[in-house]
This record gives structure tokens, sequence and C-alpha cells, in this order.
């Protein structure tokens, strides 16, 4: 990777300042946790000797028409409206055209324009980079088109100085939103975040818009979770965050599509479709270490339940039936595999032994919240004890079944199968509640602390 920095200062624009900045005051600290979030110092941050507040990245490959007025306008714009010192970062992924040379004389012209030339392509890629060595305290990009309007940047990294938020992003799906695009485009955009939203939970409304910013020091635990170094980035980095609990702040946003675009549409999309998969199924069976992205006691919401209030049985419920019903279709396309080779009664109990293990498992993470794989397995052996009982109401539906007609037909076993299943459903979710994962029912405690020597790890 190599760097190219204006050498000229002014306010508005900063260097690194070689150690004093983020990686020196990070000795010592304890990566287990985050810290409190808190305001910036007003007075600290505009001081003309101070770091940038903001580093706004700007990820390029073989933009050399396009780059040049994108990083004029966007200069012109924080000068005149951003309050605080910034930077503008332009992160070339291998560029094979004269994009190189662009940057670096933009870099050469303009105070507080940095240039970053990577050896290999990736939005994500250059968002690691950049993002993990920049010693702003808020870290934003944006695409090269500008298709997003510059007026909602401020607003985007407002949440992010004030300490409100962990993560911003800009929305063209929210209400207010106003968006010029093709009916492609638009079609591709809302199925792909539906899917995010029914197979992922994602509570946030648009994953893909080039306008994102994130609080570096989340930034600093976050990225080494995020495995993809491509388009995906965006949705993994957002969905890791939201399951950890983070503060994500959605800004409406005026955007015109760039007719000119080069993006691979169906090349994006299956990739993005292979990282839904990768990133539930991690998710699915906690392997991911998301207590790490704790925060300390008291800054959670959470932690100031009123106490004798039951808190979470209505989300809990709504959690339950999702996985439940997926559970169900997953019980019903095994026992009918199953039942091609084997008799009704050993279908049925291959088919609930194996969606009961992955009913147990959805469950633990996304209707009761338990994170990380402590308890996993005695979480498992009590959900087999379920099982146990589920098995013994749905094989006595098919013992009374057999001896009440002989020989029934397929469909009525299935239909008597669904009765049995719903009963075994209710006692399933009371079971997984009162006795399961009791510590979640009806309150949200905190985090449970990180162990030192899964810190030196992070570290």
């Amino acid at each position: 990777m190599t760097t190219t920095d204006s050498l000229r200062s002014g306010p508005g624009a900063n260097g690194r300042n070689s150690g004093t900045g983020r990686d020196s005051g990070r000795t010592g600290r304890d990566t287990g946790r985050l810290p409190v979030r808190e305001h910036l110092p007003a007075g600290q941050a505009a001081a003309p000797s101070a770091a940038p507040v903001l580093d706004v990245v700007v990820p390029v490959y073989n933009e050399e028409k396009d780059l040049r007025p994108c990083v004029l306008r966007l200069h012109d714009h924080l000068s005149r409206t951003f309050p605080y010192p910034f930077r503008i970062t332009v992160a070339d992924n291998a560029s094979t055209d004269a994009t190189p040379a662009v940057a670096a004389r933009l870099a050469a012209e303009l105070r507080g324009v940095r240039y970053v030339r990577l050896e290999e392509k990736g939005r994500g890629r250059a968002l690691r980079t950049v993002w993990s060595d920049s010693d702003a305290p808020v870290l934003a990009y944006m695409d090269v088109d500008l298709s997003t309007d510059l007026n909602a940047l401020l607003p985007l990294v407002a949440p992010l100085i004030s300490g409100h938020s962990d993560l911003a992003i800009g929305s063209r799906l929210a209400r207010s939103a106003r968006v010029v695009r093709g009916s492609k485009r638009e079609f591709i955009s809302r199925a792909y975040n539906l899917i995010l939203r029914s197979s992922l939970a994602a509570g946030f409304s648009d994953a893909q818009c080039g306008f994102k910013a994130i609080r570096s020091e989340v930034a600093e635990r976050l990225l080494p979770m995020v495995e993809d170094s491509g388009w995906f980035f965006d949705t993994e980095l957002l969905v890791l965050a939201e399951r950890a609990g983070l503060r994500i702040h959605e800004v409406p946003v005026d955007w015109i599509d760039d007719p000119d675009s080069t993006v691979h549409i169906v090349r994006t999309a299956t990739e993005d479709l292979k990282g839904v998969w990768r990133v539930g199924r991690a998710l699915a069976v906690g392997a991911l270490p998301l207590d790490r992205l704790a925060r300390p006691f008291g800054d959670d919401p959470r932690d100031r339940a009123l106490t004798g209030v039951p808190r979470g049985l209505a989300r809990q419920l709504v959690g339950f039936c999702v996985v439940g019903a997926l559970s169900t279709l997953f019980y019903l396309a095994l026992y009918s595999l199953f039942r091609l080779g084997v008799g009704p009664q050993l279908a049925n109990g291959g088919a609930l032994l194996v969606s009961a293990v992955a009913n147990t498992a959805a469950n633990r993470r996304l209707t009761f919240g338990v994170r990380g794989r402590g308890g996993a397995v005695r979480h498992q052996a009590q959900g087999l004890v379920v099982f146990a009982i589920g098995l013994a109401l749905t094989s006595g539906s098919l013992a009374a079944l057999g001896a009440a007609t002989g020989s029934p037909s397929h469909g009525t076993e299935l239909a008597v199968l669904i009765t049995a299943n719903l009963a075994a459903t209710v006692l399933r979710f009371l079971l997984l509640r009162a006795w399961v994962f009791p510590a979640r029912a009806g309150s949200h405690p905190g985090p449970d602390p990180v162990s030192d020597s899964y810190s030196e790890d992070v570290r």
C-alpha cells in the first residue's frame, strides 16, 4: 500500500500526527469492551493542530474521468459546511488507467486530501485498510459518483460526533428519501433488503447505499469480524453491528442513479446472496464473538429496565413464531424425504431430531438473544429433552392414527402431524422460556464479561 498526503496544513485538513494518533492511544487499553459513547470535545477538535475529526474515504477503480470533479466538489462542500477538521482519502483499488496520477495530483493540490494505493481490488478491502489506518474518530465513505446529495453528510456524521450512535447509514428506502433510478435497480434493491429482513432479521432499511459512517473505536473491534472484502462488506458490517446491539442511525437521502455505473448487477447480487447464507449460518451456530462489542453496563438502554416489569415477551413470541414456521417447513420437507425410504415412525423421528437441533440453535440466538458458544451444549441437551416430548406427542398421534384407520394416506399423516406439532410448539416455547433460557425470559441482562485471554487474542 502506498500513501500520498497533502503537505499543506490548515483548519479543515490534517495529516496523521506521528505518535499522537489513534494507534498510540490504544496502548494498554482493554479491547474486550467498547467505551461509553461520548461527545467529541469541540474545543480540542476545532484546534488548527488537531487531527481530523472526519475521514471520508472515496474508493475508486478506473475512475480517471469522475475522480477529480468528485473530490473537488466534496472538498468544497466540507470546507464550507463542516465545522471540524476533515480529511478526504482516495482509496485506489488497483486501477489500471490514469486514476493514480489524478489522485496524486489532487493530494498535492488540496489541503486534507490523501491518496492510498492498494494492489488488490475490493471496496470492502479498501475501506478496511484505510479505516484501520486512520486517526480520525469518525470514519465515513461515499461512492465516487456522488449519487447521494452531500447535504446529508453532516446529518450522517452528527450522531457519531455527539456520541449518540455507533454507525450511520444513508437510506434510499426511507419514507422521506427522494430517489431517481430505473425500475430494474429499484426492484433489485428492495428485493435484496427484503431478503435481509426475512433471513437475517435486519432492522435497517438500506444495506447497500454508498453513504455510511462509523465511530473509530467501533470499527477497531468490528472490522476484524467482517470477512467480506467486496460489495457484501457493507451488509456484513451492519448485520454484525445490529446483532451486537450497537446503535445504527439512518438518514433519508436524496439520490440520483449514475447511468454510467460499472457495477455488475448479476455478479454482485450472486455474491451478496452467498454472503447472506454465510453470515446467517455463522449467527445461527453462535460462531461470531459478538460479546466483544459489548458496552459497559449502564450505556445500553436494556440495562435500565424497570425491575418487576416483564420485557421481551412480545418480541420473543414473534421470533419464536418465525423460527417455528421455518422449522415446520424444514421438518415436513425432511419427513417427506425420509418417507421415501423408511416407515412413518423412523421418518418422523429423524425429521424431528434434525429440525429440533436447528430449531434450538435458531431460537437460542434469534428469539432469546444468547450470543457466543457458552452453554451451547447444555442448551442443545435441554432442547433434546424438549424434542423427546415432541416426539412422544407426534409418535403417539401417528400410533393412534394407525390403530384407528389401519393404513392412512400420506396426506392424512401430514395433517395429523401438523396438529400434533402445533401442540408441541406451544409446550416447546414455554419450556424454552422457563427452563432452557430462563435468564433471558422477561429481562435483558448485560453481556457477560469478556475473558482476559480472549481480550489478548483480540489485540
